[in-house]
């Protein structure tokens, strides 16, 4: 990867760090409940989240408990009971991401919830608006209007032959199909023809695949969800098997051997969510917090997979790039 020198330095840096000048201690011992709808070796934000508590002078044995959820790999009906299982140890506050947050909601109107990684809170129900989201919750979303057509964009770029382009997605999630309508204007801009594949579990993978290689597509695009996020290597691999370059939204998608990834930051996102718990710790509101939008995006390449394909990425893509995997 470039530049991994200074970031083991950085982050080493960031580990080693004390405690910063305006970390206070604390009376009392809080219990924050993270409730996550995949394994959390399967959440890159897990560390950023508990880093970011610490940063900001909490820390586990001293002041802080993690009680931490999360279910089988696609075992969403177990979301309700896990939530369900917090309020009743009585948590002071749930962290709650994805799918996750619904399960939360339906649990408590009592304990406060920070919420991450949900693709439109108010359109599913979750808050009223982004700017008064009423209740006991808040947290940050990874709506961006122009993401979808953006990583089209970005894949034309790194496959100008492809005009006619895959996309996977998860039909069984209705924030996924939300998101399909933006993805087809953009592919009216870009004068590139979409052809949907729907999966509903992991069996679908293979064949999913197969069918976009036999409509004649020259790329992918996937959708990123639970399903598809868990499943990330197995995509990968049948990719490179099919001859498609592919890409996503989260970075761990290139990292698992997709071609591409861009989206928003999710170490980020889970650092600013720490925030939002530190704040109704001290006293804020839920309802008084905004939900707040992504404001750091990156690109990630990963050039093995890229050399697998038989593809040369453009220089010019390589220096915007955020990591190149080499």
């Amino acid at each position: 990867m470039l530049n991994r020198r200074a970031f083991v330095a950085g982050l080493g840096a960031v580990l080693a760090a004390p405690l910063g000048a305006g970390a206070q201690q604390f009376g009392r011992v809080y219990r924050v409940g993270v409730l996550l709808p995949t394994p959390i070796s399967r959440i890159s934000g897990a560390g950023a989240f508990k880093q970011g508590l610490r940063d900001l002078g909490y820390i586990e044995g001293q002041n802080l408990v993690l009680e931490y959820r999360s279910i089988d790999a696609e075992k969403p009906e177990q979301l309700p009971a896990l939530a369900a299982e917090l309020v009743r140890i009585n948590v002071d506050i749930i962290f709650a991401v994805a799918a996750a947050a619904h399960a939360a909601k339906n649990a408590t109107t009592r304990i406060p919830i920070v919420f991450a990684g949900v693709g439109d809170p108010v359109g599913t129900g979750l808050i009223t608006t982004l700017a008064h989201p009423r209740g006991n919750i808040t947290g940050l979303t990874n709506t961006a209007p122009d993401l979808s057509g953006k990583r089209l964009q970005l894949l034309k770029e790194m496959v100008p032959s492809a005009s006619r382009v895959g996309l996977l997605w998860n039909s069984a999630n209705p924030i996924v199909r939300q998101q399909l309508p933006e993805t087809e204007a953009a592919a009216r801009v870009l004068k590139t023809q979409l052809h949907m594949v729907a999966v509903h579990n992991a069996d679908d993978f293979e064949s999913a695949l197969s069918a976009v290689r036999e409509q004649q597509a020259g790329a992918l695009v996937v959708i990123a969800d639970v399903l598809t996020i868990q499943n990330r290597e197995r995509i990968a691999s049948l990719a490179i098997k099919n001859r498609l370059p592919t890409i996503s939204e989260f970075r761990d998608f290139a990292i698992s051997g997709g071609l591409a990834a861009y989206g928003p930051d999710a170490i980020d996102i889970a650092r600013r969510a720490a925030g939002y718990v530190d704040k109704i710790l001290r006293g804020a509101k839920p309802a008084d917090l905004p939900v707040e939008q992504p404001t750091k995006y990156e690109l990630v390449i990963n050039l093995k997979t890229a050399k697998a394909l038989g593809l040369t990425i453009p220089p010019s893509l390589l220096l915007r790039a955020d990591q190149v995997i080499e």
